[in-house]
Parts: C-alpha cells; sequence; structure tokens
C-alpha cells in the first residue's frame, strides 16, 4: 500500500481504487487537542479538495478536505466516538474516512513521506 500526502495535511493510503484518509502528525501538532470529528456521509461523492470533514480542536476549527475525487464508503465512528484519536494516533485509529477513488492516477501528483516531511518542515 501506498501513503501520499496533500499540501493541507491529509493523508491518502491506497489500494488499488480504495483508499483510507486521514489528517498528519502535523496538522493536529497544530490544531491541539481535537475535541469534535464531523465526518462525510456515506455514499456521497466529492470532488478533490472538497471539505467533506470538519475537525474541531481547543484551538480551532479545520476543514478536512478530500484527496481526490471519489465516493465515501466507510467513516471512523471509533473517531466520532473518541475525537482524541485523531490525535493519539493520526495514522492509524484516528483514520477520518474510506473512500474509492474515481481515477486513482490523481493521486500522483501528491507528495510521498520524504518530500511531505520536507514540506511540513517549511510550514512551521
Amino acid at each position: 500500500m501506498t501513503i501520499k500526502y496533500t499540501p493541507d495535511h491529509e493523508w491518502i493510503q491506497i489500494d488499488g481504487k480504495q483508499a483510507t484518509v486521514g489528517i498528519t502528525h502535523h496538522a493536529q501538532d497544530a490544531l491541539g487537542d481535537v475535541v469534535f470529528v464531523d465526518l462525510p456521509e456515506v455514499g456521497k461523492t466529492y470532488a478533490a479538495k472538497d471539505a467533506a470533514a470538519v475537525v474541531e480542536s481547543v484551538k480551532a476549527a479545520a476543514d478536512v478536505y478530500m484527496p481526490a475525487d471519489g465516493e465515501v464508503t466507510e467513516v471512523n465512528e471509533a473517531l466520532r466516538a473518541d475525537p482524541s484519536l485523531a490525535n493519539s494516533d493520526p495514522l492509524g485509529a484516528g483514520w477520518f474516512f474510506k473512500m474509492t477513488l474515481a481515477n486513482p492516477a490523481d493521486l500522483d501528483a501528491m507528495m510521498d513521506e520524504t518530500s511531505y516531511a520536507s514540506f511540513a518542515a517549511d510550514a512551521h
């Protein structure tokens, strides 16, 4: 499986046409303690860069953007019940939603882990 990163600090783990989306360590660090998540509707189709979810912390609220065109197939109910998972395990149990990619080639232009690490370091 491949993981790519967006300039908006989302990660997307790709497995064929299926993908899992969440926020990065950098994003959760910047937000602080996450207290609420508003997850997208299962079955809804979004375009890349559409706001698909909202994450609220003690500091701010931020949109979680759709990294590519596709349909939401599952949301993380555990995250809804315990939003702090976005802080404690953002790349694992704190995932936000799963999706079917309309065009997996859309992800080719996204950053790999090395590129994202450099990008995030410059964002501080």
